[in-house]
């Protein structure tokens, strides 16, 4: 028997025996609270479709920058080592500074502000 259909066969039986031994050990006693739309015991008090703050919308532009800086960080140690590390910093240190100049522009503004 050669390796390839070892390996079939055995993830074969093992995920059809995980797949029965979980639908035969599964607790299938559904209450009214795991039935109820909300889980926390108690009945919704209000309308569920309120419209979210447009606040929340704009803290999501937060997110990509802070990603964008991680991104770039994290190479930084390696890419010193290149042969001109010098462009490499420049670029890396302007880059950081526009976004953290937008970044205090958007406090200066009360972008960042939740309460009001």
């Amino acid at each position: 028997m050669n390796t390839l259909t070892f390996m079939l066969s055995l993830s074969f039986t093992l995920s059809t025996t995980l797949t029965a031994l979980n639908f035969w050990l599964a607790q299938m006693s559904p209450d009214s609270e795991k039935l109820s739309p909300y889980e926390c015991g108690f009945d919704p008090l209000g309308s569920a479709r309120l419209p979210f703050s447009i606040r929340f919308f704009l803290s999501s532009y937060l997110i990509p920058p802070i990603r964008f800086k991680i991104a770039l960080l994290l190479p930084l140690p390696w890419a010193i080592q290149l042969q001109s590390p010098l462009t490499t910093l420049t670029w890396t240190t302007t880059v950081l500074t526009l976004l953290t100049l937008g970044l205090i522009y958007e406090w200066t503004q009360g972008g960042l502000e939740w309460a009001e």
